[in-house]
């Protein structure tokens, strides 16, 4: 016997890696349309790179403070068609629903806002579309997760859509987090936006410990260093220095007015940075600062999740 009426939403936001080169977004908006015609889609991006999953977690973490409550689908999906499991999370005492692939990507989300209430497998075929092929399913973001937001809006309860999970077994993400090295905080590029500028896994008030606002640093990638200053908007960055900005998620930024910095640094998502004092800097290198690209490495962080962010915007 099914179970009363769940509370139903009227919004759903949507973030995938389908990008806008294929048909993917708009059937996945149609199936939507067609189970709950009432229902407003948000588009937060689907300009994830493919299959990066980490990526998505934080791009769905950094927007989820500005979401309506609702319906979040998320598909960033490497695994589909394999033993992961399709999941709907509910969070914020049944506020917000998080539908998609139990691999990690709605992990930071959860952590976010204080922990999963309660879990589910989306296992039960009266919610799902039929996938064509035999040899098993490869678009869950249509067959199997947006009919699954769209019957929540419609009120179908979350207990109606599969078994219970235990949210401990949810696959937590992984997060790097900073850390000191002596005189250097050693930190980590989570995501360079479109103008360049490089996000780091740093807190204001991590660097705001070691220098005041308007004071040196040295921002060293590989063997080679770059003078920094601590910036409170992207055009206050002075010629040939590096930028550190709060940026608009609250994380430090390493930026440059009106270009790229991951261009001019040869930084990517993954990249380590150390920061330290301009003093501490020239201490350990004996040489003034040189402008020079270099390759960088890349380092593993530390686990979160309910187991255990030119011209700028």
């Amino acid at each position: 016997m099914k179970s009363v009426a769940g509370r139903g939403y009227d919004t759903i936001s949507f973030l995938s890696d389908y990008g806008h080169g294929d048909e993917f977004v708009g059937v996945v908006h149609s199936v939507i349309a067609a189970i709950a015609p009432h229902v407003r889609v948000v588009d937060v991006t689907h300009g994830i790179a493919p299959c990066n999953v980490r990526a998505g977690g934080l791009a769905l973490a950094r927007a989820a403070q500005y979401l309506l409550p609702g319906v979040v689908l998320a598909v960033v999906d490497p695994g589909v068609g394999t033993d992961r499991r399709p999941v709907a999370v509910e969070v914020g005492d049944g506020a917000s629903v998080l539908v998609g692939p139990d691999n990690g990507l709605l992990a930071p989300v959860v952590a976010l806002v204080g922990g999963a209430g309660r879990a589910v497998e989306l296992a039960a075929t009266d919610y799902r579309l039929e996938s064509p092929g035999e040899l098993g399913p490869t678009f869950d973001g249509r067959d199997v997760f947006a009919p699954a937001a769209a019957h929540l809006c419609c009120g179908v309860p979350l207990s109606d859509l599969g078994p219970a999970v235990d949210v401990a077994t949810l696959t937590p993400g992984m997060l790097p987090v900073s850390r000191r090295d002596g005189d250097d905080l050693v930190a980590e590029v989570l995501w360079v936006d479109r103008f360049g500028n490089c996000q780091l896994n740093v807190d204001p008030a991590e660097v705001d410990e070691m220098v005041a606002t308007g004071a040196l640093l040295q921002v060293t990638v590989g063997e080679d260093l770059r003078t920094a200053e601590r910036a409170r908007a992207y055009a206050d960055v002075p010629p040939g220095r590096v930028g550190l900005v709060t940026d608009s998620s609250g994380l430090v930024s390493l930026a440059l007015p009106q270009r790229s910095a991951a261009d001019e640094l040869g930084l990517h998502e993954g990249s380590e940075v150390r920061l330290a004092t301009a003093a501490a800097g020239d201490r350990r290198s004996g040489s003034p600062s040189v402008v020079t690209p270099v390759g960088l490495s890349r380092r593993t962080g530390a686990s979160t999740g309910p187991k255990d962010q030119g011209d700028q915007p």
